[in-house]
This record gives C-alpha cells, structure tokens and sequence, in this order.
C-alpha cells in the first residue's frame, strides 16, 4: 500500500471542499429560485399550474416538479381535479391529462390574469 504524503492528503481535501462548496451552492440557488417563485400562491394559481404541467399528458412526478409541489399536497389536489373532471388518468399509461373542461379553466385563468395589473399580480 502506498502512503500518502501531506500535500496529496491537502489536495484530496482541497478537492473535497470545493467539491461540496459547489454542491451547496446549487442546493441555495434551487433553493433561493423556489422561495421567489412559490410565494404565497393561491389554490387557482396552484390548480392552473397542475393543468398546464398535464397538458398533454405527464407523470405524477412531472407535475409534482413543474407545479413546485409535494407529495401529499399534489395528491390531494389531483383527487380534487379528478373528481371535477379538471383532469383525468389514463390507467395503462400511467399519466394524468388535462380534459377540455381543465383547457377551459386554463383559458379563462390566464385570461383574468392578464387583466389584472402587474402591482396586484406581484404582492
């Protein structure tokens, strides 16, 4: 077995921090990027996000990611949407799609949106 002298133990530890330094700077600037964008939304807000991440068709997952959710949150509003016909879930596939019905609610939820001056959507 080889021994390590100081300066290569220096390195591997040098390498180490920067290593972990740049982890945590990306853990900080998801983090940062999360608290701006998911300041107290409303459930419309959080409904039209879920809508237009399963426009198409997409995984749980997916739309947990996109509409900045978690788990049971996200669960309980899919129950909600299913029920009101908002969305639906194809078996086989395994992915949630928005129906006409959940199109319209998009429409009209960023039609009022653009309605509404920039101060009022902000706060």
């Amino acid at each position: 077995m080889r021994a390590f002298r100081k300066n290569e133990i220096n390195l591997y530890v040098l390498k180490a921090k920067v290593l972990l330094l740049y982890y945590l700077t990306r853990i900080l600037i998801y983090v940062i990027v999360y608290l701006i964008n998911m300041k107290y939304r409303s459930s419309t807000e959080i409904v039209a996000m879920i809508l237009d991440a399963a426009d198409g068709g997409t995984t749980k997952t997916k739309i947990m990611y996109k509409a900045y959710l978690g788990y049971n949150q996200l669960k309980e509003y899919l129950t909600i949407l299913i029920e009101n016909n908002l969305l639906e879930y194809i078996d086989g596939a395994q992915i949630f799609k928005t129906t006409e019905k959940g199109l319209h609610y998009l429409k009209m939820y960023n039609a009022i949106e653009e309605l509404l001056p920039s101060r009022i959507k902000n706060n």
